[in-house]
């Protein structure tokens, strides 16, 4: 599984005068939408300066050792998410060590955090990092498409046991929100299980493609690559035993993730609403998915305290927390990142 690099060319593919025009236009389109949102937030933030005022206030009374400990669960959270990595590259013979798959893993969510089109660019950037070390083009992507898949499927956990525990006092909006989520989930899981297990659904597909394709040699190509990807995912480990350990680690990421937000807000000596802050913090992940600002400043942080503030929590005590957590799980990781970034891609071309 383990191969040498390879490069492919994609026949027929669209003129690079003609994909950088649109590259261009895209990103010239995200950083005004994204400067309205910044401004929307500024402008927020004057109308409700005095919750802003009181959330500064807490901050600065913050306890250092609740502060340590969430510090140590959000490190953790990032190690069990390397660790997803690491089993899915050496499932495919790769022989990889936790701390270099830690190294990519950061080094892939600085880009995804910070950048324009982050997420597209961290992909990129990962899977060259892969091909680099002797990792098969299609076993890199397999290991992109499956840790993107465990990490669904451990928020999606998470987000049932909100569900569960919410009770019929929940949000309403939150609990439909949580539901249509849920649902779109299972339907992915049992489309791809489907298509595993029947070919005649293969077949159906091969034809359905084939005939939507047939005037683009470009689309064939990337039906041809993703059928191969697909194959790889497939026969990384079989049976599903060997799965319970990296479906552990990617719901641990989570979870741990979701610690780090409440021993914030215990270092704030602000009250834990129970299970209130799970749903928030579940929300809180679905806008945050969209990137709609560099790295989601002001989108996580308004979202979140609307969130908590929703479920009980003062709002000048849901914005300092909000505010707190953002600084422990993502400030404080950027610069890790993109030192491991750095490391990584110099070390990369030197090999």
């Amino acid at each position: 599984m383990v191969g040498r690099r390879k490069r492919h060319r994609l026949a027929g593919s669209v003129p690079p005068g003609r994909v950088d025009d649109s590259h261009r236009w895209s990103r010239r389109a995200w950083w005004i939408f994204s400067g309205a949102v910044l401004v929307a937030l500024a402008a927020a933030a004057v109308v409700r300066r005095s919750e802003v005022a009181g959330a500064v206030r807490l901050v600065a009374d913050v306890d250092p050792l609740m502060l340590a400990a969430s510090a140590v669960c959000e490190g953790a959270s990032l190690l069990f998410f390397a660790g997803v990595w690491q089993w899915l590259v050496n499932a495919g013979g790769g022989g990889w060590a936790l701390r270099r798959a830690a190294a990519l893993t950061l080094g892939a969510n600085a880009v995804a955090g910070a950048l324009p089109g982050g997420a597209v660019l961290a992909t990129a950037w990962a899977y060259r990092q892969l091909c680099r070390r002797a990792i098969g083009p299609e076993l890199a992507a397999a290991v992109l498409a499956v840790a993107g898949a465990l990490s669904a499927l451990g928020l999606g956990t998470l987000m049932t046991v909100a569900l569960v525990v919410s009770g019929p006092s929940a949000r309403t909006v939150g609990v439909w929100t949580m539901s249509v989520v849920l649902a779109a989930l299972a339907a992915a899981g049992a489309g791809a299980v489907l298509v595993r297990r029947s070919k005649t659904v293969r077949r159906y597909l091969h034809k359905l493609w084939a005939k939507a394709s047939r005037h683009s040699t470009w689309a064939r190509d990337l039906g041809a690559a993703a059928g191969r990807v697909a194959e790889q995912a497939w026969h990384l480990k079989p049976g599903l035993r060997p799965w319970i350990s990296p479906a552990v680690q990617a719901l641990l990421n989570w979870v741990l993730d979701l610690a780090c937000l409440v021993l914030c807000m215990r270092a704030l000596h602000i009250a834990v609403p129970w299970p209130g802050v799970l749903g928030a913090y579940v929300l809180t992940q679905i806008p945050a998915t969209l990137r709609l600002t560099p790295g989601n400043i002001g989108v996580v942080e308004a979202g979140l305290a609307a969130l908590l503030s929703a479920y009980g929590v003062p709002p000048s005590q849901a914005l300092a927390a909000a505010l707190l957590y953002r600084v422990v799980s993502y400030w404080a990781v950027q610069p890790i990142g993109w030192c491991c970034y750095a490391v990584m891609s110099l070390h990369g071309r030197h090999r």
